[in-house]
């Protein structure tokens, strides 16, 4: 299917508006250009209100200019459904559109020194939503550095080398930028797919892989400039094509591990040279000048499950990943083995990617919010049973810790106590404090400093801010304004793929 071909013919009112007014930003057939993507697959978490509204008034701070002095409310409307029905045929997003869209930057400075004096290793990225920006922020000093454009709702959280210098963003609409936290500029940009889902770099800081929604793809880029490696067709044992729920590095293991969203399957994508025995699926490499496909080893072992995963956890050692999915069918794979071991049972919906570990004398637990239930579940990682149910006041989304911090937090992000955030007692396993940073406004999101002696906490709003509290205190710090800070990323904390917070 041509890219440039009419689609909406049952909506003649709304495309001539939509032409005339959006597609030189969004493209002649929504997939996005300068501006995002315009597809209900890609708008999710944007209500038809709020995109009546952003048409209508423009979004600040962005290139998104307001038509209200153009459009009457009910051109307005048209326009809000016409975005929000799904496209008659699947676009195509494949090697031809994915090499047209790569870019590289001009790089001033190749110095291996900081244009700042904070400690590299003690900052924060923290990506503000509310005007798709990102702020480079000090960790001693809780001072910005830099503040920067970022492509649209960015997902999945940003992905640092194994230095912390570069990092890697991922937006919804598929785009992946490379950022140099040193020189403080962007690097490289590609855009991989209409709708991706994550991204992760491999260990040796070679490769990227970012898993797809939209085509049903994983996609594999030379980590130094974003440059195509490899197109990998998400196709399960059957033959049938499936999205891509997550991917991740299993740092260990020198692999990639993928989860299929449609399909009861996990793959392993070894990028080790040579890759172990038993894995041998060729792949081409487009990084040759030459333009002729030399081949490099992407092998692939797949893993057939009781269910589909939508969220997993990998254990410190990366041999065990702990699984749920939206029908409540929680299991544990070994990836030694390749193939269930047990049972996971948590009711509800587990969000085990925002899972923490630490030890309790001599067990080893996990502790993971829920996305369905009011409780944090607590897990014996030997055992793989729940061993306590900590009741919270809501649903919470995101959990973390630090090795030097006796406390676990957890927010309440859904609900009408969406502004509490508990403190819990790693030991004790008691709720200690309550904290209501922003009373009626959503607390989330966690990140600790370095040290582990300072949190960060994210009012979630328009007009928000960053929280710093004494981790050991439990008291109030300083606070930052900021535009919707939905998550912070330390560093350090990343990098040492920290027991307390996501990796």
């Amino acid at each position: 299917m041509s890219l440039n071909t009419p689609l909406f013919a049952e909506l003649p009112a709304a495309e001539p508006i939509y032409q005339e007014h959006c597609s030189v930003c969004h493209g002649k057939n929504r997939l996005g250009i300068t501006g995002p993507a315009l597809l209900p697959e890609n708008l999710r978490r944007l209500r038809k209100k709020k995109a009546f509204a952003t048409i209508a008034e423009g979004r600040a701070a962005t290139q998104m200019l307001p038509f209200s002095d153009k459009l009457n409310s009910e051109q307005i409307q048209e326009l809000v459904d016409y975005i929000f029905t799904p496209l008659a045929e699947t676009p195509v997003w494949g090697e031809k559109e994915i090499l047209a869209s790569h870019v590289t930057y001009p790089v001033e400075s190749q110095s291996g020194k900081p244009v700042f004096e904070a400690d590299p290793l003690n900052l924060f990225l923290v990506v503000e939503s509310g005007d798709h920006h990102v702020t480079v922020l000090d960790g001693d000093k809780f001072e910005p550095i830099h503040r920067f454009a970022s492509r649209f709702a960015l997902h999945g959280g940003p992905k640092y080398n194994s230095t912390g210098r570069f990092v890697y963003f991922t937006s919804r609409d598929g785009w992946i930028s490379k950022f140099d936290m040193y020189q403080l500029k962007m690097t490289a940009e590609i855009r991989v797919g209409i709708n991706a889902r994550n991204s992760a770099i491999s260990s040796d800081d070679r490769f990227l892989i970012v898993g797809n929604y939209m085509p049903n793809t994983l996609v594999i880029l030379d980590a130094s400039d974003l440059s195509l490696v490899k197109i990998i067709p998400a196709v399960d044992s059957k033959g049938e094509s499936s999205r891509i729920s997550a991917v991740y590095d299993a740092r260990p293991r020198k692999s990639f591990i993928a989860a299929l969203k449609d399909s009861p399957e996990v793959w392993e994508i070894s990028y080790a040279d040579p890759p172990p025995a038993g894995f041998g699926t060729w792949v081409h490499d487009y990084r040759k000048e030459s333009g002729e496909a030399t081949t490099e080893q992407f092998p692939i072992r797949r893993i057939k499950l009781d269910a589909v995963l939508d969220d997993f956890f990998f254990d410190q050692e990366y041999v065990h990943i702990l699984s749920a999915s939206r029908k409540g069918e929680g299991q544990v794979v070994d990836l030694d083995l390749g193939r269930k071991v047990a049972d996971l049972a948590i009711p509800g919906m587990p969000h085990l990617s925002s899972g923490i570990t630490w030890k309790r004398g001599e067990q080893t637990l996990l502790a993971t919010p829920n996305l369905k239930e009011s409780a944090v579940t607590i897990v014996d990682m030997k055992s793989w049973k729940p061993i306590k149910k900590i009741p919270t006041l809501g649903s919470g989304f995101f959990m973390r810790s630090h090795e030097n911090s006796p406390y676990a937090w957890v927010d309440v992000f859904f609900g009408k106590d969406k502004d509490a955030m508990h403190v819990i007692d790693k030991q004790s396993l008691e709720i200690v404090k309550t904290l209501r940073p922003a009373p009626g406004k959503t607390s989330a999101h966690v990140e600790f400093t370095r040290d582990g002696r300072y949190a960060l906490v994210s009012i979630w709003e328009m007009d928000g801010a960053l929280v710093i509290y004494d981790a050991k205190t439990l008291e109030e710090v300083k606070r930052i304004p900021m535009k919707k800070p939905v998550g912070k990323y330390n560093v350090y904390n990343k990098i040492t793929r920290s027991a307390g917070t996501s990796h």
